[in-house]
């Protein structure tokens, strides 16, 4: 097959056989190739310019993003790709037979009866009425024209049409009932703090939260958005006309993720009890609200298809709904969730919006929180935190253009890190300012062992890490197999002490996790698991028999609900009570312990290694992130962040190759998508 067909003679065929043999090669995804053909089944008369349109646009949606943005079609081919080096001439040569102008792109996109073309406001009845069940949709601004597989389009209209209406959404407050609690959970606060820092952002979220049907809260690690998520429950608890008939609801996108939460909005809830004795039962509330969920079980989803039992025909029994590290939410899982929440109910959102974005398309947070950092609160939403938190808003939050976002006024973001103030904390912020210098620098200028970055690793740097730890970072791998080797101590027909002694692996094997970027390669996920396998099993450390052993971490990579495992758990394989022929696969939800058996788990994958996104919604006292070569088109500044903000007290960094964490740093992430512009046009 040719890789390019010569300027001006390309016929739809043509262009066709040049997709399918960059499949071939690699540059694209059989799907993407797969794409363009079905276009050329449905209407023969496709033109090229809509063939490699619809390629691109699957193979973009793939990378996570839910648009094609067209005008990097027009003279700028090498962008809308990270094409490999020996594909760009044969990309060059097929733009040079393409339109040359995004006006003859469009017109060539417009005139196919497999497009929808829609303006972006409002629909009005010829619109509906052409709307026949194209496959694509054109939309987006004149300035900034947007190529959409239907269903994603469909999903960014639906849900920036419900955050405007629950941004709307009214709630009476009495707001010096308010005031009085929030006091009680909170303090008082200086009616005019000196400086911006010095604004109670949690007390003032929880104010906001009261006012509408939405709120969000973002912020970094340790500034406390599960610990503010348990006051306002109290809060709502309190100001509640009858507090026994709300039915409260936590939810995460993973099984890791919603123990956590479930697990730190009870402990505040109890600190919270002996603050504000017994005029409010919290734990009522807290054995009313049941264990967290994943969105998934949330949901009710099943293995046979794409729909939910929970939907617009069958709304979920909730009042108020909590949703932690919402940054992994996809388009497509918010727009079902959305559909499924009961119009009156409360949604909130928490979730680091400078975390990687989910690894289906959309990046959701990122979109709601575009300008949290500025505020633009209006002059009501001002007068109404200082009287019902005290809090005074700098003018530099307030908003300058007029009308207000409504979004925006249900918009917190955190700013004071409570847990990261050491060397890491620095290192986090450095990153998300895109300070590549200072960040490297402290790697440079530490002596104290919580950071280091070897200078030219290999992989075997890596392995020992995992055996043995380092000065100054000595969790690793070999805690958890030492701890297995207590089980001699543990009484056969003792099952209390059993449950202790796995609940004690569990957590030894949580002190330290090898992140990684990507999967292949000898810097990815699989080849670094297999590697760490034997140089546990050379140091006489793990015992390796076939697939399954005593000791093996795995990861469950795809959602069992007859099983109650979900994707994203993680586990150890461990002899059951009854003795080793029973081996099990345990996991630990904040305290709680739950099991299957190995036989019955048939999507794991080793856990030795995981990829940072895989990381999302745990943490550990050690972490080791790793760089992989060649990485300059897979790194990114949300990447490193998240692999850092993963480590509590320790981080080791591996570069492969010198300079791949300061290039990454310099590269922020940009999710191609639409619904930052449709949620301007919702809500103004």
């Amino acid at each position: 097959m040719p890789t390019s067909v010569p300027s001006g003679s390309q016929s739809s065929m043509d262009v066709l056989s040049v997709l399918q043999d960059w499949a071939d090669k690699g540059w694209l995804r059989r799907l993407d190739s797969a794409m363009a053909a079905f276009m050329l089944e449905l209407d023969p008369a496709a033109s090229p310019a809509l063939l490699v349109s619809a390629a691109l646009l699957t193979q973009v949606e793939g990378r996570g993003h839910t648009c094609l943005p067209l005008r990097l079609m027009v003279g700028r081919a090498a962008e809308v790709l990270p094409w490999p080096d020996l594909a760009l001439e044969a990309v060059q040569t097929l733009w040079q037979g393409l339109p040359g102008e995004l006006s003859s792109w469009l017109s060539a996109l417009r005139s196919s009866p497999l497009v929808r073309c829609v303006d972006g406001e409002a629909e009005d009845k010829a619109e509906v009425e052409a709307d026949l069940g194209q496959p694509l949709v054109l939309a987006g601004t004149e300035e900034a024209p947007l190529l959409y597989l239907r269903r994603f389009w469909l999903h960014e209209k639906y849900v920036a049409q419900a955050i405007r209406q629950r941004s709307l959404s009214s709630y009476k407050v009495d707001e010096s009932l308010v005031a009085q609690w929030l006091d009680r959970l909170f303090g008082s606060s200086p009616a005019a703090p000196t400086e911006a820092g010095e604004v109670d952002w949690q007390k003032l979220a929880c104010a906001v939260a009261l006012r509408a049907g939405l709120t969000v809260i973002t912020g970094g690690p340790g500034t406390g958005k599960t610990y503010t998520a348990a006051r306002l429950l109290a809060l709502l608890f309190a100001t509640s006309a009858d507090p026994t008939r709300l039915r409260v609801t936590l939810a995460a996108p993973t099984g890791k993720a919603a123990a956590r939460l479930r697990q730190s909005i009870d402990s505040s809830l109890r600190e919270l009890s002996q603050r504000i004795g017994n005029d409010v039962d919290l734990g009522a509330l807290t054995q009313r609200m049941g264990p967290a969920k994943t969105l998934h079980a949330l949901l009710g989803a099943s293995a046979d298809t794409r729909e939910f039992r929970f939907n617009a025909n069958n709304l979920l029994d909730v009042d108020i709904l909590i949703v932690d590290e919402a940054s992994m939410v996809h388009l497509e899982m918010m727009s079902a969730l959305l559909k499924a929440l009961p119009a009156n109910a409360r949604l909130i959102l928490l979730g680091d919006k400078d975390q990687l974005a989910s690894v289906e398309a959309g990046a959701v947070l990122g979109d709601l929180c575009r300008d949290a950092k500025n505020g633009h609160y209006s002059a009501e939403t001002s007068r109404f935190v200082n009287a019902t938190s005290g809090q005074v808003l700098p003018a530099e939050y307030l908003a300058l253009a007029a009308p207000p976002s409504p979004l925006m006024q249900q918009t917190v973001m955190l700013r004071k890190s409570r847990r990261f103030g050491g060397l890491i904390g620095q290192l986090a912020r450095a990153v998300n300012e895109g300070l590549s210098a200072t960040a490297q620098g402290l790697f440079e200028g530490d002596a104290t062992g919580v950071l280091q970055a070897p200078k030219q690793p290999k992989v075997d740097a890596v392995l020992s890490l995992a055996v043995n730890g380092r000065p100054g970072a000595t969790a690793c791998y070999g805690d958890y197999l030492r701890a297995i080797d207590d089980k001699a101590k543990v009484p056969s027909i003792d099952l209390k002490a059993h449950d202790l002694w796995v609940t004690t692996v569990l957590k030894a094997y949580d002190r330290f996790r090898i992140l990684c970027a990507v999967h292949e390669g000898d810097w990815g996920t699989h080849a670094i698991n297999l590697s760490v396998q034997r140089s546990l099993e050379r140091a006489g450390l793990l015992k390796p028999k076939g697939e399954w052993y005593v000791g093996r971490p795995v990861m469950v990579t795809r959602n069992d609900h007859a099983l109650g495992v979900f994707n994203g758990d993680v586990g150890v394989a461990l002899p059951g009570p009854t003795g080793p022929a029973a081996l099990r696969v345990y996991f630990l939800d904040g305290e709680k312990l739950r099991s299957v058996g190995v036989s019955r788990l048939a999507n794991v994958e080793t856990a030795f290694a995981m990829t940072v996104h895989k990381s999302q919604g745990s943490e550990f006292f050690h972490t080791a992130l790793v760089l992989p070569p060649g990485g300059s088109k897979i790194l990114s500044k949300e990447l490193v962040y998240t692999g850092i903000t993963r480590a509590q007290e320790r981080l080791t960094l591996f570069e492969a190759q010198e300079g791949l964490f300061r290039s990454a740093i310099d590269s922020p992430s940009k999710r191609v998508s639409g619904l930052e512009v449709e949620l301007s046009r919702a809500i103004h």
